[in-house]
């Protein structure tokens, strides 16, 4: 049975912290990462995506906590404690791909010889010929045909996307268990940042390993991975699926990385609560009814957010609604972005349908559906989520 037949490796860290002198790089941080899973690391630079993953290497020493790796054949090592020389074993099951592969390959070898180096290493192979198979089937799977002619080049004469491909084929030349990529795709143009993106997501399905994806790019995130940890600071915001993350953010710093456009916020204080529906004042007067889906919620101060394609133009007199003035308009082809500047002190995108024909200073009335409404606290906690899932 192959190694993409049988159960991948599970991932465990228990409060991981990783300092680097007074300056907090890791946080206590708790995840599991079933087998199987591919888990994106999101969030903005600085905030831990990297050192995570050099933690689970073992690239860095963690400053404190536990990382379990279970392996597939029942075995489990404590990768932040296990001596650094009982080490080498475990790094044959995990794999890591950099942001820029050109640094991690040999501009002397060709394509082949890196891609099979790690087998002439670790004496995988029968033979040379065995060895040239394998090497020639991995590049297949990453993508770069025809494999036998990309063989015989060097990595430097090859495009961006290709040396990366390169990476990935070295990488899984020997199908390890877990693998995780560094921003593979930051380096990338846009147009081959989407190819890969959907060359990556075949390949876990193909490979059926353990996956752990590094990024600051929540759409390379929510199209890929089968769970997201938002990090913020070193520390974990949020762990859920995609749609969890986007339609039920715990509190404001996940509700606005998350999606794009953002989010909109809009300050206001909750008046009155009666029959599952808050009344919601907002700073520029309006009141606008808040569905509550069955929470109990206080009276005070909080802040409105909505989805800029659940809001609706809707004519003057409408309930739910609130008036503006358009301040700008992007159309984008199937889709168009209006900037409305409104009442509440605040300014809304609504993402409208590529027909759209509101021109710039044109009074507009927007509406706020009571069941896709979020309420967030003083603390930036969310109390209230839409109910679209």
């Amino acid at each position: 049975m192959s190694k993409k037949d049988r159960a991948s490796s599970t991932l465990e860290l228990r409060d991981v912290s990783r300092h680097f002198g007074h300056v907090k790089a890791l946080d206590g941080l708790n995840l599991t990462v079933q087998p199987g899973e591919m888990v994106a690391l999101l969030g903005p630079s600085g905030c831990g995506k990297t050192t995570t993953a050099r933690c689970v290497l073992r690239a860095l020493d963690p400053s404190a906590g536990e990382i379990f790796f279970h392996a597939a054949d029942g075995s489990v090592v404590d990768v932040a404690r296990a001596a650094r020389h009982s080490l080498r074993p475990l790094r044959r099951e995990m794999q890591m791909i950099f942001q820029d592969p050109f640094e991690s390959l040999d501009p002397r070898m060709t394509v082949l010889d890196t891609v099979i180096e790690p087998l002439i290493i670790n004496n995988i192979g029968d033979s040379e010929d065995h060895r040239r198979e394998l090497g020639l089937a991995a590049l297949t799977r990453a993508g770069l045909t025809p494999a036998e002619r990309i063989a015989r080049r060097y990595t430097h004469e090859l495009s961006g996307g290709q040396r990366q491909r390169v990476a990935i084929g070295r990488a899984i030349v020997r199908e390890p268990d877990v693998f995780l990529f560094d921003e593979p795709l930051s380096n990338l143009d846009a147009a081959l940042r989407v190819q890969m993106r959907i060359e990556i997501a075949k390949l876990h399905n193909d490979l059926k390993a353990t996956m752990i994806y590094v990024t600051h790019d929540q759409v390379e995130a929510m199209t890929m991975a089968d769970k997201i940890v938002v990090l913020n600071a070193g520390k974990i915001e949020q762990v859920g699926s995609p749609l969890e993350l986007y339609h039920r953010p715990n509190n404001l710093f996940v509700a606005t990385f998350i999606g794009s456009p953002k989010m909109n916020l809009l300050p206001g204080e909750v008046t009155d609560v009666a029959n599952n529906v808050a009344s919601v004042l907002l700073q520029g007067g309006a009141t606008i009814s808040v569905d509550t889906h069955g929470k109990s919620l206080p009276k005070g101060k909080v802040t409105l957010g909505i989805r800029p394609e659940h809001i609706e133009l809707v004519a003057s007199g409408a309930k739910n609604t609130i008036s503006g003035k358009v301040t700008l308009s992007e159309h984008l082809g199937g889709e168009t972005m209006l900037y409305v500047e409104t009442g509440a002190l605040a300014q809304c995108v609504v993402k409208a349908d590529g027909l759209a024909r509101q021109k710039i200073g044109e009074a507009v009335t927007i509406a706020l559906p009571a069941n896709v409404c979020h309420l967030f606290d003083a603390e930036g906690r969310a109390l209230v989520n839409g109910s679209l899932i």
